[in-house]
């Protein structure tokens, strides 16, 4: 079989794409002996796929908010145009309120991805990385719960995101006994 250097590229990036989906499942268990690299790319591989997801998301509300807006009541009666306007209002705010809730989720998956990166350029490969990863997620949390922005504070999808991530270091990271 004759492969041109376009088949293989595809067929690499197909082999990559499939191999990102399996280690990026939340069900994944990966056995102990996996090595670092392969934990490490598992957690490179959710933050990515979360990253995906929430922009997705976010990228779907913002175009049905502006589909909303642009969308002009025609009724003639007064009390259906009031109950309409009602209507776009509350689903405007719902859809406002899902932008800001995406928004906040994914700046806390970019952060842990950053993170994650730092920890990797000052640490040797290794076991003590994903260690460091942790108690560096760990602490960057108990920082954001001590600041004194009261707004950061109360952001609940960046700590809930951000303990998605605990979770998944813990579950992917750290070797389970088979």
């Amino acid at each position: 079989m004759n492969y041109h250097d376009d088949d293989l590229s595809e067929f690499e990036d197909a082999i990559e794409t499939g191999s990102d989906e399996l280690l990026s499942d939340d069900n994944l268990r990966l056995p102990e002996s996996a090595s670092v690299l392969v934990r490490l790319h598992a957690i490179r591989s959710w933050l990515a796929r979360r990253q995906r997801e929430t922009n997705l998301e976010l990228g779907e509300a913002a175009w049905a908010l502006q589909e909303l807006m642009r969308e002009e009541p025609q009724e003639s009666r007064l009390r259906r145009r009031e109950r309409l306007q009602s209507s776009r209002m509350q689903q405007s705010q719902q859809l406002q309120q899902t932008i800001l809730l995406a928004r906040e989720r994914l700046r806390a998956y970019e952060e842990a991805e950053e993170l994650l990166e730092e920890c990797l350029t000052h640490t040797t490969l290794g076991e003590r990385s994903l260690v460091e990863y942790y108690l560096s997620l760990e602490n960057l949390m108990t920082n954001h719960a001590q600041d004194s922005d009261l707004e950061q504070q109360l952001s609940v999808p960046w700590n809930t995101a951000m303990a998605d991530v605990l979770r998944r270091v813990e579950h992917v990271g750290i070797p389970q006994p088979d």
